[in-house]
């Protein structure tokens, strides 16, 4: 039976490493000033290049400061509350939560791993923020065999900052607290 199950967990591992992918991965948060910066990089797998037109969306990322995006030359960015979305991949996708997307613009044909930095920033500096598990969606372009030139799509999971509670929702939770203890402090005046 482990001999069986270790063919099963080889052949998937084959068939996961023949398929092209841009796979993009989290690298981490700075504090830049008031602010933080989250940082992507991608990693493009060896049958795969990227061509004009090629991107990367990572869903849910919700709200960051306008403006302060980067990304390497030969990539622009965007962010809307839809997609873009890949043919044939279906990530979840909340529309009412911006995603961010990276655009191949270049004149040639990108290879290689480690391409970045991508990030933006959101407001307040956090030494350790709260991440949560969100979806990225890429195309990128088959480079090799016989269906060389064809677009390539893949999903995969990647964190994106958690949200952080408004201040008033804070004072809210705080003085339900509050009341509450009030409210059984009587109680307990009562029963004695």
């Amino acid at each position: 039976m482990r001999k069986v199950i270790a063919l099963y967990i080889i052949i998937g591992m084959v068939v996961v490493s023949a398929r092209a992918d841009i796979i993009p991965s989290f690298m981490g948060t700075t504090i830049s000033g008031p602010n933080t910066v989250w940082g992507y990089q991608i990693d493009i797998t060896s049958d795969q290049h990227v061509t004009v037109g090629d991107f990367f969306t990572i869903y849910d990322f919700g709200p960051f400061i306008a403006g302060s995006n980067s990304q390497p030359s030969d990539w622009s960015f965007s962010s809307s509350l839809i997609g873009p979305t890949p043919a044939g991949t279906n990530p979840p996708d909340s529309p009412n939560i911006l995603n961010l997307t990276w655009t191949y613009t270049g004149p040639s044909a990108l290879i290689g791993i480690g391409i970045g930095p991508f990030s933006v920033m959101t407001a307040g500096a956090q030494e350790a923020p709260l991440t949560r598990g969100s979806f990225f969606a890429a195309q990128g372009t088959r480079a090799t065999g016989a269906d060389a030139g064809t677009k390539v799509n893949n999903v995969g999971q990647i964190p994106v900052p958690a949200p952080i509670p408004e201040p008033s929702s804070v004072v809210l939770i705080g003085v339900g607290a509050f009341s509450w203890a009030i409210a059984r402090r009587r109680r307990r005046g009562l029963q004695a």
